[in-house]
């Protein structure tokens, strides 16, 4: 058999096993683009408040996209020089907050939540997102 047609039954093989997926990935798609909404928010209010006086405390806030590690999740994530975080959102239903870390280092600390437990979820992103700001603009 010809590379070509490897690869093209491969292909077929993987969109079978991957469209019993699509329903989970959906869900974590909607809900990573709400909390993504909810953090390009807060970071608004953030910047208001730094950005004109001094702007190399603004973070930077990335698209959500397919998880680097996982295939069955979507993430985004903030960064400032080396300093990153991390917000994952499983198809299994579980949102994942990583950090913060340096780029290249050792991610964690890990905080997992239920996607239906958003009361939780509103304080931990608020103490996250405190957090990773500190570390972020520590001199």
């Amino acid at each position: 058999m010809a590379i070509e047609e490897r690869l093209a039954e491969l292909g077929r093989r993987l969109v079978a096993r991957e469209q019993q997926y699509d329903e989970a990935l959906t869900a974590a798609w909607g809900c990573a683009k709400s909390l993504h909404a909810r953090v390009a928010e807060a970071l608004r209010h953030y910047h208001a408040s730094v950005s004109p006086a001094v702007p190399r405390l603004a973070v930077a806030l990335s698209e959500p996209r397919i998880d680097d590690k996982h295939l069955h999740a979507v993430e985004f994530e903030l960064s400032r020089g080396r300093h990153r975080a991390v917000v994952t959102v499983k198809g299994r239903g579980e949102v994942t907050l990583v950090g913060p870390f340096k780029q290249g280092k050792t991610e964690g600390p890990c905080r997992s939540f239920p996607t239906s437990a958003q009361a939780e979820i509103e304080r931990a992103m608020g103490d996250f997102l405190c957090t990773f700001i500190e570390a972020a603009v520590a001199p």
